[in-house]
């Protein structure tokens, strides 16, 4: 008896793991993701979005007159660094757009000179240009 006992525990638990094998892995595995495909995109568009946004702020503020005055006495081609700017990584354009918003800002509110935002204008294009050289 106690012999026949063993026989059946040992042939209930191999039904039980080829019954176990037999199961797709699929469903032991959790289907729901920490973060969703959905929001994966929708996160990936939104840093695209504020990327050329940051670009646009910066090519804007040194293509404008006084920058391009400014950069051709300093000898530096204008174009030269509104190309550079995409170039850029994300974190040196959020600075450097967030640099140009604020110099924008003082020099309407009058805080700055004219001299004052052709040096910073000037100072933005050589970060520009020596970043994308040294990458």
């Amino acid at each position: 008896m106690f012999v026949a006992r063993k026989e059946w525990i040992r042939t209930f638990l191999t039904l039980i793991v080829l019954a176990l094998c037999a199961l797709p892995l699929s469903l032991f595995a959790e289907n729901t993701h920490v973060v969703s495909p959905a929001d994966l995109r929708a996160k990936a568009v939104a840093s695209s979005q504020v990327r050329q946004q940051d670009i646009t702020k910066v090519q804007n503020f040194v293509s404008g007159p006084i920058a391009t005055e400014a950069l051709q006495r300093a000898h530096i081609n204008p174009t030269q660094v509104k190309d550079a700017v995409p170039q850029l990584d994300n974190q040196e354009l959020a600075q450097l757009a967030a640099k140009a918003d604020r110099a924008q800002h003082d020099f309407a509110a009058g805080y700055l000179s004219t001299l004052d935002i052709a040096l910073i204008i000037i100072g933005v294009a050589l970060i520009i240009l020596i970043i994308v050289v040294a990458s």
